[in-house]
């Protein structure tokens, strides 16, 4: 049991998942699932218990049996004692001061990462204001490298998003080039297909192959079919540089998805055993989102902000070379309006960079929310401000394919000007040497494209024609 004393008040919690549910911040989901505080008061009671609660407790009170979830097995058995020692005295308030402090450095913050558990990092945040979710995890740095290095500090990285409604090589190629020409696709070159079947996978990762080898372009391509089609593909001998799966913080959940713990491991297991990179080896690429596992019935009484915060141990495991929230793609059943939405966009970056992962954000929402594009760029703003490592590159911010309003290639250049940020280093060169940047990684206004590209653009075109 678990109890505060607010205005005169006695608010009792009977477990350790009813406080931490009812001390999130308010959000549509888990007022659908019956979760959500009565009010402001039982809110604020219950964030006032939870910073009183020691982060040791996270350990011995597992918010979903151990014995039913493989997910909570992952958290425990993964735990590293040795980096927790040197913060296993505080409780949750007491963690928040620290990792505000000047203690909290970048060295330190990486050193502790593998002795936090998501429940943990989930508490600390849902007793902290947007600044402080912001202050904390700009301080964290994760790089990762496969062609490219991901992460650094004073870069910000883009995932060129070119999809198509009928997976179209013309249509896909014609996006691609716009969004290479506006300096956006360092991250990955990452198409969601149409029809997650095996042809059309294999059609458009060697067509991704082709453009990158062809303009020997530093990034890595990935088709962002389910984890059982890149296998099949893998087997084939296909160019799969990275492996993507969409995963949640439930055992029922990933079971949803049709995946398990074990099967992501034969999917990376398949992928480092064809080498394909040129500094690293992070080959997974995995995509998360706040309400995932409520929508397939599979939350087991938690938050869903707590849950979100579990996926991101299953994608601790596999040192990803990258990892996003879609933040708003679910729909408004789970984050309402624009506020609820930039809340939890940085409070899953804060949880995955703290935790160790190369956190970036689909700054998104879809059109039936109560939000608009001046709510996302407060979001793009605030997370780029925080450290994200990277962001969508979609044409016109329109995903024709997936029918959401996301971030367009604009946007990037927006960050990285106002921000001073800079693509990662390879593909930062790359740009300059092909004319698209120039030296202060501005893009050249210039009235003529690059030479580069007339040859895949007048075999778009007469594709086009056809």
């Amino acid at each position: 049991m678990y109890k505060s004393h607010v205005s005169h008040l006695t608010h009792d919690f009977k477990t350790l998942r009813n406080l931490m549910a009812k001390a999130s911040p308010p959000r549509s989901g888990d007022y659908l699932a019956g979760l959500g505080a009565a009010n402001s008061l039982e809110r604020v009671a219950a964030q006032w218990a939870l910073a009183d609660v020691p982060l040791k407790q996270f350990l011995n009170e597992a918010l979903v049996p151990y014995e039913q979830d493989e997910v909570t097995r992952l958290i425990i058995d993964g735990h590293d004692s040795v980096a927790f020692q040197p913060i296993s005295h505080l409780t949750v308030g007491d963690f928040r001061n620290w990792l505000l402090s000047g203690q909290a450095t970048t060295a330190t913050l990486t050193a502790i990462a593998p002795g936090l558990t998501p429940e943990m990092v989930a508490a600390v945040s849902k007793i902290m204001r947007l600044q402080d979710l912001i202050l904390v995890a700009k301080k964290c740095r994760v790089i990762t490298r496969f062609r490219g290095t991901i992460g650094l500090e004073g870069r910000l990285s883009t995932r060129l998003q070119p999809n198509h409604p009928t997976d179209s090589p013309a249509g896909v190629a014609a996006s691609l080039v716009d969004g290479l020409l506006y300096g956006c696709g360092d991250a990955v070159i990452g198409i969601n297909p149409a029809s997650d079947n095996l042809e059309a996978t294999l059609r458009l990762l060697h067509m991704l192959r082709g453009i990158i080898e062809r303009y020997q372009i530093p990034t890595q391509s990935c088709v962002l079919s389910h984890v059982t089609t890149t296998l099949k593909a893998i087997e084939q001998d296909a160019p799969v540089d990275l492996v993507f799966q969409s995963i949640a913080g439930t055992q029922k959940a990933n079971d949803s998805f049709g995946i398990d713990l074990n099967l992501l491991q034969e999917a990376q297991d398949a992928v480092l055993g064809r080498e394909r990179g040129t500094l690293g080896n992070n080959r997974m690429y995995f995509e998360t989102g706040q309400g995932s596992a409520l929508s397939a019935n599979a939350h087991e009484g938690l938050d869903q902000q707590t849950c979100e915060a579990r996926a991101y141990a299953v994608a601790r495991k596999y040192e990803p070379l990258l990892v996003n929230t879609v933040v708003g793609f679910i729909g408004p059943e789970y984050l309402y309006d624009g506020k609820q939405i930039i809340r939890a966009g940085l409070e899953d970056h804060f949880c995955g960079k703290l935790l160790g992962l190369p956190m970036g954000c689909d700054v998104c929402y879809t059109n039936h929310a109560e939000a608009d594009q001046d709510d996302m760029d407060m979001l793009l703003t605030q997370i780029a401000v925080a450290g994200c490592t990277f962001i969508m590159g979609v044409p016109g911010a329109d995903d024709v394919m997936l029918n959401y309003q996301s971030t367009s290639f604009h946007d990037a250049l927006y960050l990285r000007q106002i921000l001073g940020l800079k693509p990662a280093p390879e593909f930062e060169q790359w740009l300059q040497k092909h004319q698209i940047f120039d030296d202060k990684n501005q893009l050249k206004q210039q009235a003529h494209i690059p030479e580069l590209f007339k040859p895949t653009l007048q075999k778009i075109m007469g594709e086009a024609d056809e």
